[in-house]
């Protein structure tokens, strides 16, 4: 389990495909502090390490997991943004985060609002809007974020200068395509009426 509290950002350096899956291997700070069968989300998306040496780890993803998620554009030098998963112990600052990826939205505008951003993001065929609500909570990439309105199949995010610069916040533009985790609670919440 995440809490959408991104710890930093791992580069991209060899995607090598082997049979349906594709291993990746990043470069990070933290790699050392990894280890091999540790799950890390990868813009948002849980993935086991398998292999660590020095700054640089690897993990691989299965042909579901590319279908769902941005993962399978990623090109080498590009940049995840990664958490490694919450400690018994630990301080929920974001929301209950799962790692599993229900969908993708596609960015449509952003906009600069005095020192912050705002982001518009539209679901696609797939996506379920019935599970965005107003001052709700969302998963974009591995990033706990509320949202500040919904329209239709769209919503919009704010994002504050910190979170700006310290994830990949900072590389979407119209047209980049975003992993999306649902609030789990609204997710059993829907899963409950819809079987009474």
């Amino acid at each position: 389990m995440f809490t959408g509290i991104i710890e930093t950002k791992a580069t991209l350096i060899q995607k090598e495909q082997v049979g349906s899956n594709i291993q990746f291997t990043f470069e990070s700070e933290l790699a050392s502090q990894f280890r091999v069968d540790q799950s890390i989300a990868h813009n948002g998306v849980c993935l086991t390490v398998i292999g660590i040496q020095g700054i640089q780890y690897t993990v691989v993803a299965i042909d579901e997991t590319l279908r769902k998620t941005n993962l399978g554009n990623l090109q080498v030098n590009n940049q995840v943004n990664i958490e490694r998963c919450m400690p018994a112990n630990g301080r929920f600052d974001g929301h209950i985060v799962q790692g599993h990826v229900d969908t993708v939205a596609t960015c449509v505008e952003v906009t600069e609002v005095n020192g912050s951003w705002l982001f518009t993001f539209e679901l696609g065929s797939k996506g379920q809007p019935e599970l965005l609500v107003d001052k709700g909570s969302i998963c974009i990439n591995g990033i706990s974020l509320t949202i500040v309105q919904t329209m239709a199949n769209q919503f919009q995010v704010a994002i504050i200068p910190y979170t700006y610069e310290h994830t990949t916040m900072n590389r979407v533009q119209p047209g980049t395509v975003a992993n999306i985790e649902y609030d789990i609670v609204g997710k059993y919440i829907r899963k409950m009426l819809s079987n009474r």
